[in-house]
C-alpha cells in the first residue's frame, strides 16, 4: 500500500525549509534518514521499509520527538525574529 501524507501546507513552498528543519533537529543530513536516526536515539527498532511490528507507543515516541522539536525550533526561531524588530 503506498504511503499517503495527509499533512497538507498551508505554503506548500515551505516544504523545503521544513525538511531541512527535520533533519537539522534530527543530527542527520537527510531528513528521509531523520525517523531511523530517532528510533535509533530511542532505542526503537525501525528500519526501513515495512514496521508493522512496531507498537503505536514506538511509532508515536519517534514522530513526536521530531515534531516536539520541530515546533521548539520553530517557536525559538519566531522569538528570535521578534527581538530583532
Amino acid at each position: 500500500m503506498a504511503k499517503r501524507n495527509r499533512n497538507k501546507l498551508l505554503v506548500p513552498e515551505s516544504r523545503q525549509q521544513l525538511d531541512q528543519l527535520k533533519a537539522k533537529v534530527s543530527g542527520t543530513s537527510k531528513p528521509e534518514d531523520a525517523a531511523l536516526e530517532v528510533a535509533k536515539e530511542l532505542g526503537i527498532p525501525l528500519k526501513e521499509g515495512y514496521n508493522g511490528k512496531l507498537t503505536s507507543e514506538e511509532a508515536g515516541k519517534v514522530g513526536g520527538r521530531i515534531g516536539g522539536s520541530m515546533v521548539k525550533e520553530l517557536v525559538k526561531m519566531a522569538q528570535e525574529s521578534m527581538k530583532e524588530k
